[in-house]
């Protein structure tokens, strides 16, 4: 297996600085930036929020707002033609599910090195995605 240069390769974005560098390092893998897809994954929305309940929020206005945002914080010239996608639902089944609709080679993803209490209450979507994804995993490990 080569592992340059990619033809297709995601990278899930959660606006940090990490997922950041994770779309520049993933850059480098591929041929063109159109062949580099950032999914970012909002989570589900409770019944019983005031949003929801009031009618002022739904999940698609967030996902153009997540689109709108990735666009913006995303905007250099060296990320022209990147394909973003916002979604909902659980992170790592959605990254996973969405790796496979476009047939990426690779998924290229921080790893926020939460330990302990901390990633045993919020899980690890890293370690969801390198379970149960068809293709290699690529996580970078970032400092905390």
């Amino acid at each position: 297996m080569s592992w340059l240069p990619k033809k297709t390769v995601v990278v899930p974005f959660d606006f940090s600085d990490n997922s950041a560098t994770a779309v520049d390092t993933a850059l480098e893998m591929i041929e063109s930036p159109a062949n580099l897809h950032v999914i970012h994954v909002l989570p589900e929305l409770l019944v019983g929020e005031p949003g929801v309940v009031w009618g002022t929020i739904d999940d698609e206005s967030r996902q153009d707002h997540a689109l709108e945002a990735m666009h913006k914080l995303l905007a250099a010239k060296k990320y022209a033609g990147i394909q973003f996608r916002a979604t909902v639902g659980n992170a790592g089944h959605e990254i996973v599910e969405y790796a496979n609709s476009v047939g990426a080679e690779l998924i290229v993803m921080p790893s926020h090195g939460r330990t302990g209490l901390a990633r045993l209450l919020i899980g690890s979507v890293a370690d969801r995605v390198v379970r149960l994804a068809h293709c290699p995993v690529l996580v970078l490990r970032m400092p905390h």
